[in-house]
């Protein structure tokens, strides 16, 4: 059985970098630092990383608080002094380097700037955007659009919408709509606007 290759503190970067959101990066980098390059020698990462990463999932799903910011800062800029090795000094550098927007403090008023922390976003349908045509319905795997197809000479269809609690945020609705009347908003949005 080979083994697997441990991954680098930089290639664990670049995959963070890809996403969009800063919360989500740090939490990204978090969670593969933990399974990966972290030796868990020394107590500032040992119990700062994984303090971190329970403090960024409650960001990422709109739990979090502005206790959970300073916290972060504080265990970031404790690893960065405090750290034996090069790698827990680069992942305090990279949480501090992420943490300089103001995006935090957006993910603790129930916004997503970038739209990509599940917690944070819906998928709506716009109704004066939507023309029937059911192929979001026929995209989704697990049956949370409910509505009806429009029929010629037919009347009274019940429009289609996005059941919340069965999206799973997949997106595939999104590619399918042609119209583009379904859109990504903040869960404190009570109505989908028009585009």
């Amino acid at each position: 059985m080979a083994e697997q290759k441990e991954k680098k503190v930089e290639d664990i970067k670049k995959e963070a970098d890809a996403k969009k959101c800063p919360v989500s990066k740090a939490l990204y980098y978090i969670e593969e630092f933990l399974v990966g390059p972290m030796c868990g020698k020394c107590f500032p990462c040992e119990m700062g990383v994984y303090e971190a990463r329970i403090r960024l999932k409650k960001l990422t799903e709109g739990k979090g608080s502005e206790a959970d910011i300073f916290a972060i800062k504080k265990i970031a800029s404790a690893m960065l002094e405090s750290s034996r090795c090069k790698r827990g000094k680069d992942t305090a550098n990279f949480i501090l380097e992420w943490m300089a927007t103001d995006v935090f403090k957006e993910h603790t008023e129930g916004r997503c700037p970038e739209k990509e922390c599940l917690g944070l976003i819906e998928y709506r349908i716009i109704p004066d955007k939507c023309t029937m045509c059911g192929l979001c319905v026929e995209a989704c795997k697990f049956n949370a659009i409910s509505g009806e197809k429009k029929k010629k000479y037919q009347s009274g269809v019940l429009p289609f919408e996005i059941r919340q609690k069965r999206c799973v945020k997949c997106g595939d609705c999104i590619k399918a709509c042609p119209e583009g009347a379904i859109v990504i908003v903040d869960v404190k949005e009570k109505t989908a606007q028009t585009v």
